[in-house]
């Protein structure tokens, strides 16, 4: 079955930079649009990015210009490269496909505070 696993949280200070990481197994990764979510504590889990599968990325705009997605599909990861981060960036994120078509990881915190 389809497994995804995120990875990279922590705390970082407000302008700091993080890059998350999600494991994809139990799919035809490269022929999967992928996704980053977010959920912050108290609110609705937001879609923060898309990569689609020949690239193109879109983004919304809470985070464009700061946050890049990417994909390495010869070893099925899901990048988020997230600079100039904000106490409201704080949540824990996740990935997907972007119609949510499996199950949850576990997500991976991220924290930012001073």
């Amino acid at each position: 079955q389809v497994q995804l696993v995120e990875s990279g949280g922590g705390l970082v200070q407000p302008g700091g930079s993080l890059r998350l990481s999600c494991a994809a197994s139990g799919m035809t990764f490269s022929r999967q649009s992928m996704a980053w979510f977010r959920q912050a504590p108290g609110k609705e889990r937001e879609q923060l990015a898309v990569i689609y599968s020949g690239g193109t990325t879109i983004y919304a705009d809470s985070v464009k210009g700061r946050f890049t997605i990417s994909r390495l599909n010869a070893k099925n990861l899901l990048y988020l490269q997230m600079t100039r981060l904000k106490p409201e960036d704080t949540a824990v994120y996740y990935c997907n496909t972007p119609g949510i078509n499996f199950t949850w990881g576990q997500g991976t915190q991220v924290t930012v505070s001073s």
